[in-house]
């Protein structure tokens, strides 16, 4: 199905100079949807016909302005017939760009990273997480390291990836970088991202991601039983940096709160409910969704270890990220826990802790701050203690059917 197509020259009225004169200005229309520009000429427009869109007159000037709008006609129109040969979607802005060489000037996929992330960076504490930030940064380096040793190139033209690319960069992360399946999964979609960004600026027009799909697989992602947690909270360390990460760590193992939102709690979180007990309420810095926590007394215990000896008041010694997971590591082999510790691991133990001692689904969602069921069932499994305990009290409701059916059993003999 062919396009609309249109072009109109036009004085800007609301620009007019000092002395008079207008800026001319052209506008390219495809399928109802319009981009201007500055043709970088005046007009007086005492001579402007605005219904044929030309000058009148038979002066110098006239003649020149004629000619300049035949030529950027003429020009666009050759554009735009070269477009539709070689892509199969045209926009006004693809038009456009095309024309002023803007899409050869700003066409490669690092030089975009660059611009994105630098955006993302001044959004860093405020719209985005510092974590999704790093993602970007890292993504971007993959990326810049794959261009590199597979085509020997600094970067390369948005227009030149293709699936194949995709493809291949996916294998890349994977065979050179080590990383997981669902690692590379996830980079391959900050990737996609930035490709969506370059479609919106209208410096590609096809997505060459449309007939790639990012498969991210379930896996089970790990928790501590109630024994682990204790081994931790029984263990003594000579080094403060790891006590500190361990306190916070059980911190969040009973009350469910990510690095980021543990990270950033202060006492303005912290007061009494309609049930005259501490509770901890806030936004998710993730996903600014609601949490509401009862306090119990082991993470009141740490809180109170930690009273007025932070700065900025924080109520917990967290440390970045980072760091936090490799104390992580040393901590686990300390305590002889053959499980992988990250922080994120504490979120799942709180989710998967509460329900196997009967807590409601209903209730470990919200206080996770999550906006539906299925987010929870993904991080809280159901363990053999949880179906052992529900066997528990589904027995105890059907004793009367046991003894019915053991008294059928003796009348029978």
């Amino acid at each position: 199905m062919r396009n609309t197509f249109k072009i109109l020259f036009y004085l800007k009225r609301d620009k007019q100079k000092a002395n008079g004169h207008i800026p001319l200005f052209c506008r390219i229309t495809v399928d109802g949807k319009e981009v201007r520009f500055g043709m970088k000429k005046d007009v007086n427009p005492k001579y402007w016909d605005a219904k044929a869109g030309k000058a009148t007159g038979r002066t110098d000037e006239a003649v020149e302005i004629n000619t300049l709008i035949d030529n950027t006609k003429s020009a666009i129109y050759r554009v735009h017939r070269d477009l539709q040969e070689r892509e199969s979607i045209v926009t006004a802005e693809r038009v456009k760009n095309s024309f002023l060489g803007l899409d050869a000037k700003h066409q490669n996929l690092l030089e975009l990273f660059d611009r994105h992330n630098e955006e993302r960076k001044l959004l860093t504490g405020k719209n985005i997480s510092e974590a999704t930030y790093d993602k970007y940064r890292i993504t971007r380096s993959h990326l810049a390291c794959f261009i590199r040793e597979w085509y020997n190139l600094s970067d390369i033209p948005l227009k030149d990836i293709n699936h194949k690319f995709i493809c291949d960069f996916k294998v890349f992360m994977t065979a050179s970088r080590g990383c997981m399946e669902n690692t590379a999964a996830r980079y391959m979609q900050f990737f996609k991202h930035i490709i969506i960004v370059a479609i919106k600026l209208g410096w590609i027009d096809k997505n060459p991601f449309s007939e790639y799909k990012i498969q991210i697989r379930k896996t089970d992602r790990g928790y501590l039983t109630q024994d682990e947690v204790e081994l931790l909270m029984q263990q003594t360390f000579e080094s403060k940096r790891l006590e500190r990460v361990r306190d916070t760590f059980v911190f969040c193992c009973f009350t469910g709160l990510s690095y980021i939102d543990v990270k950033n709690l202060t006492s303005d979180h912290i007061g009494t409910s309609f049930d005259g007990k501490l509770w901890i309420t806030g936004k998710r810095g993730k996903t600014d969704v609601g949490y509401n926590v009862p306090l119990l007394d082991i993470p009141k215990m740490i809180l109170e270890k930690y009273k007025n000896t932070l700065p900025d008041g924080c109520l917990l010694p967290v440390v970045n990220n980072q760091n936090t997971n490799a104390y992580l590591k040393e901590i686990g082999e300390l305590c002889g826990i053959k499980k992988k510790l990250t922080f994120h691991l504490s979120r799942h133990t709180f989710a998967t802790l509460t329900l196997s001692k009967g807590v409601s689904i209903e209730s470990v969602s919200k206080m996770l701050g999550h906006t539906n069921i299925q987010t929870t069932q993904i991080y809280a499994r159901i363990t053999n203690e949880k179906i052992g305990n529900d066997m528990t009290v589904f027995a105890g409701k059907i004793k009367k059917m046991e003894t019915n059916l053991v008294a059928n059993i003796k009348n029978i003999n």
